[in-house]
Formats: C-alpha cells, sequence, structure tokens
C-alpha cells in the first residue's frame, strides 16, 4: 500500500514537471543606461497592440524629465481621429545598477500608485537614437526613436532586438508620425 501510495505521488508529480509549460528566461536588458541622456522626447516608431492606446493613435511622443525626487516624469502624448490626448506618469528606476530595468505608473489615487508596468530597455541605439522597450511577459514592446522617421538599418535592429528576446513582431502597429517641427 504503502509502495504504490509513493508510486502515485512520484507519477503525478513526473506528469506535472512533464506537462508544465516551459517559461523562458527574462528578456535582456542593455548593460547600462545613461538616464541624463536618455531623457528628452521619443517618437514611438511601433508597439504592440494594447489596450491602453488607441489603434487609431499616431504623432505619439514620450518625453522623460527628471524629477526632484530621483525618478522620471514621463508626458506622453498623441493623436486620436483629430484629438490631441495627453497622459503623465512616473518611472522609478528598479534597477539602479544599469538603469535598465525601470516602473512606470500612470494611475494615481490618494498620492499612492497601485498598478505599476515593467519598462525594460532592451535596445539602444548609438548616440541612443532608438530605444527599444519590453516587459518580463513579452505582452507589451515599443520601439522609439529621437526622431519621427527612424532609418531602416535601425528599423531592422531594433525588430532583431525584440526577436532575439521572444517578442513577437508580426502584430506591431507602426503609427503614423507626421509631427510639425
Amino acid at each position: 500500500m504503502r509502495i504504490g501510495f509513493i508510486s502515485f505521488l512520484l507519477g503525478i508529480g513526473l506528469w506535472l514537471v512533464v506537462h508544465q509549460p516551459l517559461v523562458a528566461a527574462d528578456p535582456v536588458t542593455v548593460a547600462q543606461v545613461d538616464i541624463k541622456r536618455y531623457l528628452g522626447t521619443w517618437y514611438e516608431f511601433a508597439r504592440l497592440p494594447n489596450a491602453f492606446e488607441a489603434p487609431a493613435a499616431e504623432q505619439i511622443t514620450a518625453t522623460y524629465s527628471l524629477n526632484p525626487d530621483g525618478t522620471l516624469r514621463v508626458d506622453n502624448q498623441c493623436t486620436v481621429r483629430g484629438k490631441k490626448q495627453r497622459v503623465i506618469g512616473v518611472a522609478r528606476i528598479d534597477d539602479p545598477k544599469t538603469n535598465a530595468k525601470l516602473g512606470v505608473s500612470f494611475f494615481e489615487i490618494l498620492g499612492f500608485r497601485p498598478v505599476w508596468g515593467d519598462y525594460w530597455i532592451l535596445g539602444l541605439g548609438t548616440d541612443y537614437r532608438y530605444s527599444v522597450v519590453g516587459d518580463r511577459s513579452r505582452k507589451f514592446a515599443w520601439i522609439l526613436s529621437r526622431t519621427p522617421k527612424l532609418s531602416e538599418s535601425d528599423a531592422a535592429e531594433a525588430l532583431k532586438i525584440l526577436k532575439t528576446n521572444g517578442f513577437d513582431v508580426g502584430p506591431l502597429i507602426y503609427p503614423v508620425n507626421n509631427i510639425p517641427k
């Protein structure tokens, strides 16, 4: 009886191990981010679809500035069907050793931010020309550029970074960025 029960438990354990979904390693971030160089305005070149950005959003910018407490102010703006939209959030540095893993929050209630999302910098172009951002789950990703247009070679590098990190680039949305200077 005892051997049968132990065999049963071992069988269940083996079944659980075999049928356990494989968990991929976390996406790989860049080795180091110079936050002061990262500050300023970025244009959204591409993004994975998400619930908080309208599919019709275009002329999308994210402007980062330093808050007195060391967090970053995140000022996101876009146009949806001719109407300008804006949301202000905050980013905190979750990995001060590299500055490559940040948490972002756009929701505050009574001075408390209960919801934070991953903002991991997976790639940076030379001279910070572009940035590739994703999250641990690989459900969210953005390719950002310092200019409204991204060169073909930089776009190819950014897409390669996403693919190498296990992101599905097929559903990427490429918004219109005809932002007047």
